[in-house]
């Protein structure tokens, strides 16, 4: 006699979506809220639409129409969700069926009076405001200190203090499965890295061979301030990025200020002729070796642009300024 084998079924979320305002076959999809990648597409069918999936734990989903910018963010769990909503304004769906969703609306609105203000590069926050958005954070918390959007009011909590300590007290007490999704992972790989190379240590010396192919040695700078830059080019965010170095750099390279650039190319000709094109008139450096670049290796550079602001004493200043950041930073120490 064969043995009965019992398959436990798989949970799945079911979202019944009605809308109005939309033509027929409007293109729905849904869409991975953690890296802006679609996951599903159906189409409209009398106001109506219907997703199914599973999801290992409670996440944040777009729902988008015909592939417009405006969408409906939910936290999908594997339960029937309904989403009843308007094309004249999407802000007002009403989504139902997800306990999540409902944490996720409080977080919402506890922190919606200071989200023009995180959007916004260089802003640095007063003491009666940073107290209160932490306040806002640290209140929803010990409200639902077990729900999956507590790790976005820990994040926030780091963007007004800029104190990894004080993420990391709050990271350590949410509960182990929710440490684990995308977004608990991303905050562990922060304060991973932040303990690598932290902020006030003295920087390891490397060397690697100019444009030249002449060896130049990071510690043959002391004495200024050095911004490390790691690029390629190739990487779009990079090039976007290098106006506002090549900006910073003219105004502060008279007060001991000066850039080090090291590229994570593999072809030397698109690496010179990128330095040219952009003006990085800095001493570049790279080995060719692209994502094997050893310098990227020693620092643990996955993604770029990434940057290390060193002091003249060569110890870690800060890291990973960009745009307005940058030249806030400068303003301050190189006054």
């Amino acid at each position: 006699m064969l043995p009965v084998l019992a398959f436990a079924q798989k949970k799945q979320f079911k979202i019944i979506g009605n809308v109005t305002g939309f033509p027929e076959g409007t293109v729905v999809d849904l869409i991975n809220g953690n890296n802006g990648s679609p996951e599903k597409t159906v189409t409209l069918k009398n106001g109506k639409f219907e997703i199914t999936g599973s999801v290992e734990y409670p996440d944040i989903k777009l729902i988008s129409f015909n592939k417009a910018p405006n969408y409906i963010p939910l936290f999908v769990e594997n339960k029937e969700i309904t989403v009843a909503a308007d094309a004249a304004d999407l802000t007002k769906a009403k989504v139902t069926g997800s306990q999540s969703h409902i944490e996720f609306l409080a977080y919402s609105e506890a922190i919606n009076p200071y989200m023009q203000m995180l959007n916004q590069q260089g802003v640095t926050f007063d003491d009666a405001t940073k107290n209160a958005g932490v306040s806002a954070m640290e209140g929803f918390l010990n409200k639902y200190p077990n729900s999956y959007v507590a790790p976005l009011a820990v994040f926030r909590i780091y963007q007004f203090t800029e104190d990894m300590a004080v993420m990391e007290k709050h990271f350590v007490k949410l509960p182990s499965a929710v440490k684990q999704t995308a977004i608990g992972s991303y905050i562990q790989e922060q304060i991973e890295e932040s303990k690598f190379n932290a902020i006030g240590s003295v920087i390891p010396d490397f060397t690697q061979d100019d444009t030249s192919g002449v060896a130049f040695k990071l510690s043959s700078l002391r004495g200024q301030y050095v911004l490390i830059d790691f690029w390629a080019s190739w990487c779009r965010p990079c090039r976007d990025e290098n106006p506002n170095v090549v900006n910073a750099y003219n105004k502060f390279k008279a007060k001991k200020f000066t850039v080090l650039g090291v590229s994570l190319d593999k072809s030397r000709k698109p690496w010179i002729d990128a330095i040219h094109k952009d003006n990085l008139t800095w001493t570049n450096l790279s080995d060719l070796k692209g994502w094997g670049n050893e310098v990227a290796q020693q620092f643990k550079i996955t993604s770029i642009p990434q940057n290390i602001l060193i002091g003249p004493d060569g110890k870690i200043l800060a890291k990973n300024l960009r745009g307005a950041d940058l030249m806030e930073k400068l303003n301050q120490l190189l006054k």
